[in-house]
C-alpha cells in the first residue's frame, strides 16, 4: 500500500496571505506587509529566485502585529520590541488587553510598556504613580504641558508628570518649563512638513510610513537637542 504523502508547513505567496487577513483587516496591502518587513518585524523565507514564501505562523504574526496597531495604538518600535523578546524566549505576566493571539511569551517590562500605552488614567491613578501634587497638575494643565479627554490622562501625561515631578526637586516649577511646550510646537511642524508628502496619500502602507517617517525625526530631533544642551554643559567645567 503506497504511504501517504507527508506534507511540511503550508506556504503561502503574499496574495494569500492577503486573502487570510482580509475579513479582520480589510485595508491591508502587499505594500504595507513589505513595510512590515523592511522594518524587521517579519521575516519571510525566499526561494532561489526571491520570492516571498509566508508560512501560517508569519500570518499568524502578522495578524498579532495588526492588532496592536489598530487596537492599542503602539508604535511599531514598541511591537518590535514585544516580538523580539517572544523571538527570545521572554516570559509575560499576560499579553495586551483586547488582543488574542495563540499562547506566546514575552518580558514582564515589555508586557508592562504595552498595557501603558494602552491604558487611560483618572486623574488620581496620575497623581499615585508620578508622586505628583495636586497643585502641581494644575499647573501642568493651566500651562498646557499636559492635557486630557473626558478626564482621562494618556502615558505621555504620565511621563510628563513624573519628569516634572523631579525637576520641581531642583526649583524648576510648571511655569519656568512653557518653552519646552513651545519648542515641541515648533518641532512637531518640522516633522509634520518632512512628512506631508507620504500624509497627502491615502493608501494604508503610505500612513503607515508616514507615521513610523515621524517617530524617527522626532527621535532624531530628540537626539539633536540632547546633544547640543550636553554641549553647552560640558562648557560649564572649562
Amino acid at each position: 500500500m503506497a504511504q501517504p504523502e507527508r506534507r511540511g508547513p503550508q506556504v503561502l505567496n503574499i496574495g494569500e496571505v492577503l486573502a487570510q487577513l482580509s475579513d479582520d483587516f480589510p485595508t491591508m496591502t502587499a505594500s504595507k506587509i513589505r513595510f512590515l518587513e523592511e522594518k524587521g518585524l517579519i521575516n519571510p523565507k525566499r526561494t532561489p529566485a526571491g520570492y516571498r514564501q509566508y508560512t501560517d505562523s508569519d500570518v499568524e504574526r502578522l495578524r498579532f502585529i495588526l492588532a496592536l496597531q489598530r487596537d492599542q495604538y503602539l508604535p511599531l518600535k514598541v511591537i518590535k520590541d514585544y516580538l523580539d523578546a517572544i523571538d527570545r524566549g521572554e516570559r509575560p505576566d499576560k499579553l495586551p488587553e483586547g488582543v488574542t493571539v495563540s499562547p506566546r511569551i514575552v518580558s514582564d517590562a515589555l508586557a508592562a510598556e504595552i498595557h501603558g500605552h494602552a491604558r487611560a488614567l483618572t486623574e488620581e491613578q496620575l497623581r499615585t504613580e508620578s508622586g505628583a501634587s495636586v497643585p502641581l497638575l494644575q499647573s501642568l494643565l493651566s500651562f498646557g504641558l499636559i492635557s486630557h479627554a473626558n478626564g482621562k490622562f494618556d502615558e505621555h501625561a504620565l511621563q510628563v508628570a513624573r519628569a516634572c515631578v523631579q525637576l520641581e526637586d531642583h526649583g524648576l516649577e510648571p511655569r519656568h518649563l512653557r518653552p519646552f511646550q513651545a519648542a515641541a510646537e515648533r518641532e512637531f511642524s518640522l516633522v509634520e512638513r518632512a512628512v506631508a508628502p507620504l500624509t497627502s496619500r491615502k493608501d494604508a502602507s503610505s500612513q503607515a510610513r508616514a507615521a513610523e517617517a515621524a517617530r524617527e525625526i522626532s527621535e532624531l530631533c530628540l537626539s539633536l537637542h540632547r546633544a547640543l544642551v550636553q554641549d553647552r554643559i560640558s562648557r560649564m567645567d572649562t
